[in-house]
């Protein structure tokens, strides 16, 4: 049976919105999109890279998977060990719009019942599943108890509007901390373990 790691950069006051990119999702209106580009240094790069060499696979939501299968399949050269997992690996989508056959590599669409095929795959061996950015989708995931980890990059930053990882109306869940560090411009890097109920 393998985890499944909900990997997050988030503000300070817990916002997950748009961090890539200024055009990346202005729902809601929201105008700070591309937020977490100055936090970006080498130990930053290190714990993203090995994160996401360090999975068994990706977890994606629609709006999450077509920003992303627009741009990595074409990444430039020095982006290419962050590529290379992205590219390689296997990726499971939720949507209930796209339609097969997804064009990104190995990527399989999960247009039923996401909750038993998320479950389903946890159950297979191998390496943890990773899930990114995909804000509704984390939130049923959390909703029904199927996150392991949480791997949340925290930034020095506050924005005051956006959509936000734990939202008002969430369930109570224990957390434990097993691994944590500060990178050159202050972003925490932290590991959460969930507390089963």
């Amino acid at each position: 049976m393998r985890k499944l790691v909900v990997s997050e950069f988030l503000t300070l006051d817990g916002v997950m919105q748009a961090p890539g990119g200024p055009d990346e999702d202005r729902s809601g209106g929201f105008k700070h999109g591309g937020w977490q580009l100055p936090y970006f240094d080498d130990i930053f790069a290190k714990a993203v890279i090995e994160g996401l060499a360090g999975a068994g696979g990706f977890i994606l939501g629609r709006k999450t998977y077509e920003i992303f299968a627009a741009y990595w399949p074409t990444a430039p050269a020095e982006e290419q060990a962050a590529a290379g997992p992205l590219n390689n690996l296997p990726k499971f989508v939720a949507s209930k719009t796209l339609r097969e056959s997804l064009a990104w590599n190995n990527s399989t669409l999960i247009a039923g019942d996401v909750v038993k095929e998320v479950a389903k795959l946890k159950q297979q061996s191998g390496k943890n599943l990773q899930v990114i950015g995909s804000g509704e989708l984390v939130q049923t995931l959390m909703k029904r108890d199927l996150v392991d980890e949480y791997a949340l990059m925290i930034h020095p930053l506050v924005l005051g509007s956006g959509i936000h990882l734990f939202r008002e109306g969430g369930s109570k869940q224990a957390l434990k901390l097993i691994d944590s560090k500060t990178t050159s411009k202050g972003v925490m890097i932290l590991k959460y373990e969930t507390e089963k109920k």
